[in-house]
Parts: structure tokens; sequence; C-alpha cells
């Protein structure tokens, strides 16, 4: 008897562990292919990439490249991939991830610098720099950015005294296409400044930077309400001209009762009781997350979602007002949210600089024309940038308005498409009214209106290929608007 079950069972159940065994491996090169596809925050361009190499040391980023070169195989680098038009990758290419590579170097208190590996995010920089009494300048009102990601797309943020991040930096070192290390500043390799600053990657590897900071103090939080065809004016009047106030936004109203008409703004002044910092030195951590994540998710599905939330929103700063805060505070703002992760929706981001003068005129035309446009806006804030030209792609050719807009859409073609018709109408009415638009988003924009919001890009793209003819840094940004 056992004999015969013997007979008949080991046989099959020999195949059923071939069988077990062959699924597993499968399973697991479907898995290997899986983890060479790589997108960004947006997943709107999954890329099919050759490897990811993580830059841990200088000499391995070296080797990296070195490698690469000898492959041929083109280069990317990648922060934390919040960039999302295919900055950070190429098919087929090496992606080099930075995040690793990412020490506090020094502080120098005295001169009022930090010297940072790139791969460090400004959390980093601000937990280094806090205990010294000590701020950044210039960074995006989230603090969970790469460090040369956002000097590769010069951010700006809410700080209105000190412009584009480009003008806080003293120098950075460069690993440049063919293997050489430089220094590069104003006085030193100084064509090398204005283009790898807001150049996305495309001249070579920032390996790390000597950063301006500014002392940390007490502000105060003001908010006020108002309608848009106010806000020109009181900006000029009650912000601009006040040197004691340090960093200021606004935001409009996306909620379909008061589209594009209501407004809040908030701004930061010095505070008159100075000899309180140390009570309120401490850097925060994220609040409000989950609350914030809850109504932006009404706010993706129902606009009576969008009015509540806009409602809370004035109610929330209403209540801050007279609130105090330091500076490093101010610039930790919640993060998570940006991180939404939808089966079959996203997130993306659009910004749009516009003239101070055209504000009222620019609002006008853009709610006319969204009106008749079917498009989930969920936020739009709104911040100023000085005059900053130093960038070769500088987006801010005079004193601007930045409308930072936050839109939830599918992540099919069809709704790509309908996405991307009503993104190019925003911004011929951008460029019209004189402005120009971010370029870190998604390929939606056309090679002309590139070119009409970034009149030196040519000059830009050409430089590229002069020093870098091999074009060994690539990216899906480069390849649609540079060769």
């Amino acid at each position: 008897m056992f004999a015969f079950l013997r007979k008949k069972f080991i046989p099959i159940l020999f195949g059923i562990v071939i069988v077990v065994y062959l699924f597993l491996v499968y399973q697991k090169l479907n898995s290997s292919e899986l983890e060479n596809v790589i997108t960004d925050v947006s997943r709107l361009m999954p890329t099919k990439i050759e490897k990811i190499v993580k830059g841990r040391e200088e000499n391995s980023i070296v080797d990296a490249l070195t490698k690469a070169r000898m492959e041929n195989l083109k280069v990317s680098i990648a922060g934390k991939r919040h960039s999302q038009g295919g900055h950070t990758y190429y098919p087929d290419g090496v992606v080099l991830d930075m995040t690793d590579y990412n020490k506090v170097l020094s502080v120098d208190p005295g001169h009022k610098t930090v010297h940072v590996q790139s791969g460090a995010t400004w959390d980093d920089i601000q937990k280094a720099v806090n205990p010294h009494g000590l701020s950044v300048k210039v960074m995006q009102s989230q603090n969970i950015f790469t460090i040369g990601g956002s000097l590769s797309v010069n951010a700006h943020g809410r700080d209105i005294r000190n412009g584009s991040l480009i003008e806080t930096v003293n120098w950075f070192r460069l690993l440049k296409p063919d293997g050489d290390i430089i220094k590069v500043s104003r006085s030193e390799n100084a064509e090398y400044f204005p283009l790898v600053i807001g150049g996305y990657g495309l001249f070579g590897v920032i390996l790390d930077v000597e950063l301006q900071l500014i002392s940390d103090e007490l502000l105060t939080l003001e908010t006020e309400e108002l309608d848009y065809d106010e806000y020109e004016d009181y900006f000029n009047q009650n912000v601009l001209n006040d040197n004691n106030v340090k960093m200021h936004l606004a935001r409009l109203s996306t909620a379909p009762d008061t589209f594009l008409e209501d407004m809040y703004v908030t701004n930061y002044r010095v505070s008159d009781k100075q000899e309180q910092y140390s009570d309120y030195a401490s850097l925060k951590k994220d609040k409000f997350t989950f609350l914030t994540k809850f109504l932006l998710g009404l706010s993706r599905d129902f606009d009576w979602g969008k009015n509540l939330f806009w409602g809370l929103q004035k109610s929330f700063f209403d209540k801050r007002d007279g609130d105090l805060e330091t500076r490093n505070n101010v610039m930790r703002s919640e993060s998570d949210f940006l991180e939404y992760k939808g089966k079959n929706d996203t997130d993306i981001l659009q910004e749009y600089f516009v003239p101070v003068e055209e504000y009222e005129e620019y609002i006008d035309d853009l709610r006319g024309y969204l009106s008749e446009k079917d498009i989930n806006l969920m936020n739009v804030t709104v911040r100023y940038v000085n005059q900053s030209e130093e960038a070769v792609l500088s987006y801010a050719k005079e004193d601007m308005f930045a409308l930072v807009l936050l839109i939830n859409q599918g992540v099919g073609e069809k709704e790509k498409k309908k996405t991307g018709d009503t993104i190019r109408g925003m911004i011929d009415i951008t460029i019209e009214h004189g402005g120009s638009y971010y370029l870190p988003y998604y390929k939606y924009p056309t090679v002309d209106q590139l070119h009409a919001a970034y009149p030196h890009a040519e000059e830009f793209f050409s430089y590229k290929r002069k020093f870098d003819p091999e074009e060994r840094f690539m990216n899906l940004f480069y390849e649609e608007y540079g060769k």
C-alpha cells in the first residue's frame, strides 16, 4: 500500500515543487524587471533604466561616472525625485541616486555659511545650523528636498528679501562629464555657475556646496482676508515696502463659490519680543498632516470638499494671527501630503510667474479660461520672487508673483491629453501677460512655449552641447526640449 502511494504521489509532489520553484524564479525575474522601472512623484513617466547607483562617497560617484563612460551609458542624477518631467532619469541609463551623499560638512557661525554635500536635505541643514541661531536664506516651503535638487531647479520660497536660491550660493564643486572635478563660483570657472544652478543636472554632478546663512529670528504671524483685486496694492504697500516683513505667502480660493476671487495673506513680521526667542527655538515637527491629507482627499472628489477646505484654511490661519514662530520653523512646513499615491489618479504641480503689475488682469483671464475647462484645481499658493537673472534659465525676468497650482488628474493617456490641453492654454495666458512658467514639471508645454518663456533657452542648450559633447548627462526633459 505504502509503496503504491509513494509511486503515485511522490512524482506529483515533485512536480508541484518544480512548479512552485519555477513560479518563484519567474516572480524574482519579473520583480527584478520592475525594480529597473523608475518614476518620479507624479508617476506619469515610468521608464525602464539600466540601474540605480547609490552615491555614498565621492570616489564611488566618480567610479560610477567612469564606468558609465566606458559602457557608453547615459547618466541622470536623482535626489528625492519631486521633479515631475523625467528630469532624474533616462531610458536604459544609469541613475545616480545622491540621497546617501548627505553630510553637513561644517557650519561657520562667524561667516554665516554652511558647507554641505548635495544629497543632504534642508532638514539636515536646519538641524545643523539651528543650535547656532542661524537659518538658511532661501529654500522651498518644504524641507524634504535635497540641496542638489534644489540647486538644479534654482528653487525659491517664502522669503521675499533674498530672491532665488542662486543668490545665496558662494561656490560648489562639480563633477564634469569628463570625470574632472572643479570648483565653481562667480570668479572661478564662472561660466558654469549660471548654467549648473537651474540646469536640471545636465552639466555634471554637484558634489558639495557652500551656502550663505542668515541669523534666525522670532517672527509674528499676521493674516488678513481680501479680494484678489486688492492684492497687488496690498502687497506693494503693506508687504514689500515694510522691511520688517521678512516672509510672505497668500492663497487664492479654488472653492467653486469663490473661485479665484477670495484670498487670504500670511505675513511673517520681525517680532518685538526677540527676548523670547529661546522659548520658540526648538525645531518643530509636522502637525495636522492627517487633517490636511483628509481635506485634500475631499477636495479631490467633491466641490463641497473644496468649499469646506477653503473655509477651514481661512479659519485656521485667522486663529493663528499673532502667533510667534522662528524663521527656521516657518520654513518647516508639512510635507507628507505631497506623497499622494492614488491608484488611478495623481497630483501634479504647475507654477506660473507673472509680473506684479499684471496680477489682477492675469487672474481675470485665468478665471475666465478655467471656468470653461474641466480641471481639478485643488490649491493655489501665491508667493513673490524678485527679479533675478543670474541663472541662464531664469524664471524671474522682473519682480514676479509666483502661483503654485496643485492639480489632480488621471494617469491614463486620455486624462493626460485633457490636462495637457488645459495647461498649454494656461501657459499661453501667462506668456501673454509677460510671464513664465517653472520647468521641473511634466512635459505639457510645447517647445515654442519654452522658448517664449525662456529667451535664453537656446543659449543654455548650446552650452550643454559644448560642455558635454557626448551628452553623457541626459534626462527626458533635455530630450524633449533640448535636442
